[in-house]
């Protein structure tokens, strides 16, 4: 009889494979250079087990550019080898055949609560919100995040590889974002994206002015543009006292946890997702972030970024989008479902995100609608570039590209294969692989692992085999 591998079971192999491994080096800080906090609570993930593999016989897009038929991908020490017609795999190497399927790279989402607003949803699991203050910028969404979630082996079977979970937009400053790679672990740590830069959340428009209205406001949106710039007015002091201050810290200021975050945005190590839908808003917020010189790197919902996609080409501020939610509110109502397609034409990135447990399991089939249409508006777009929707354009908003997003050699190996096209409302992740470790697998219960909370609660019945 096989069984499925619980979450826990799975991290501990992990962590025993990362015993006696030294933790990176740090460069050595320079003379004279402001003091920084070191990373309190640092990444811990270790990549699981893997073995050379070589996937053969199905139509690899790369997300770079190429659609290869009947092409191969090799994989090796957790990293693409080499992507090809044909490639030359080491004689040890596991060969997977892939004929008549598709291999992608790893879907990537650039905006979940999993974990923060975890399954069962009960008031229990509610910590996405920290909705005591309209600025919560000290707070840190990992601090929320519970591993044991069944929503992230909902969304493994999906083909989602790597997620940045966010706080929620009760707030104007919601509190820093945490990158993730979509692996079973005991801590949230185990889970963090090695390297990943930190995002803070900050939300536009009537979320903040709802929630604070009638506790001392915000309660109007000149309110809330008042809320951010007061915000990064004291930051720009913090940040200029502890730069003055040098390495050795003389008459530095007392440490701030909310201004330290805003400071981190002003130097360009934490990057800004906006949660904002009207493209006055939008076009308002580009212009707080040139008064202090930071930027944006997502708009997410974006319902009217279509409106100002020249202005998020200037600036290079990505879109994190929705295929087809729209008049939920007020200020979701101008909406066209060619949205993405247009932000896309005009040369900005364009991104599928979820902001929901059960849509991140399906971003490729959000995708497929903003394709079809983008094309009943007339924009054209190809089935790769569609793809750079689901896994470059995300793994450049959350500075991770140079990781992870497409098939290229050297990267991580997260890889999926799918059943048919992935744009096919009949596809489904056959296989997925991260760095790559087979850590789902449709046709085998020992590769569909489950969070502990669940083996307790449903085991599952033997089988024959």
């Amino acid at each position: 009889m096989k069984r499925a591998l619980s979450a826990l079971a799975l991290a501990a192999t992990a962590a025993a494979c990362s015993q006696g491994q030294a933790r990176p080096a740090t460069a050595p800080a320079q003379q004279n250079a402001p003091q920084r906090p070191a990373d309190a609570f640092p990444s811990t993930y270790r990549p699981l087990p893997s073995v050379p593999t070589l996937i053969r016989g199905g139509t690899v897009m790369t997300a770079a550019g190429q659609v290869i038929p009947n092409g191969q991908v090799l994989m090796v020490d957790g990293r693409i080898a080499a992507v090809g017609q044909t490639v030359e795999a080491p004689a040890n190497a596991v060969v997977v055949d892939a004929t008549g399927k598709w291999v992608t790279p790893g879907i990537i989402d650039t905006h979940s609560h999993l974990g923060a607003y975890a399954s069962p949803g009960v008031q229990a699991h509610s910590d996405g919100n920290e909705a005591t203050s309209p600025n919560t910028a000290e707070v840190w969404v990992e601090h929320s995040v519970w591993p044991q979630d069944p929503g992230f082996t909902r969304a493994l079977e999906g083909g989602i590889t790597s997620l940045q979970i966010l706080p929620g937009s009760a707030n104007l400053f919601g509190g820093r974002s945490v990158t993730l790679k979509n692996v079973p672990s005991r801590t949230v740590q185990g889970m963090k994206f090695p390297g990943a830069p930190y995002g803070l959340k900050i939300a536009c428009g009537e979320n903040p002015k709802r929630v604070y209205g009638n506790r001392g406001g915000p309660s109007t949106r000149m309110g809330n543009v008042a809320g951010y710039r007061s915000a990064w007015i004291r930051a720009a002091d913090y940040r200029r006292r502890m730069d003055a201050a040098g390495s050795n810290g003389a008459n530095a200021p007392t440490r701030d946890l909310e201004l330290e975050t805003l400071a981190g945005v002003l130097r360009g190590d934490i990057l800004v997702h906006n949660h904002c839908y009207r493209a006055d808003e939008m076009a308002q917020m580009i212009d707080i972030s040139h008064e202090f010189g930071f930027r944006i790197r997502s708009f997410h919902h974006g319902v009217e970024a279509y409106k100002i996609r020249d202005l998020m080409v200037r600036d290079s501020i990505s879109g994190s989008l929705w295929a087809d939610w729209w008049g939920f509110k007020m200020e979701a109502l101008d909406f066209t479902r060619a949205n993405i397609a247009m932000v896309h034409q005009a040369g900005a990135r364009a991104i599928v995100h979820s902001d929901d447990p059960t849509g991140i399991q399906k971003l490729n089939q959000e995708a497929a609608k903003a394709i079809e249409a983008g094309r009943e508006a007339g924009i054209e777009v190809s089935e790769n570039d569609a793809l750079r929707w689901l896994t470059a354009n995300p793994a450049w908003a959350l500075g991770i590209q140079d990781q992870v997003g497409t098939l290229e050699p050297g990267k991580m190996a997260d890889v999926v294969i799918w059943s048919h096209n992935p744009f096919s409302v009949y596809a489904r992740a056959d296989r997925v692989y991260i760095d790559g470790a087979l850590l789902f697998d449709r046709f085998d219960p020992s590769r569909q692992p489950r969070t502990d909370f669940e083996v307790g609660l449903f085991p599952r019945e033997a089988s024959n085999d």
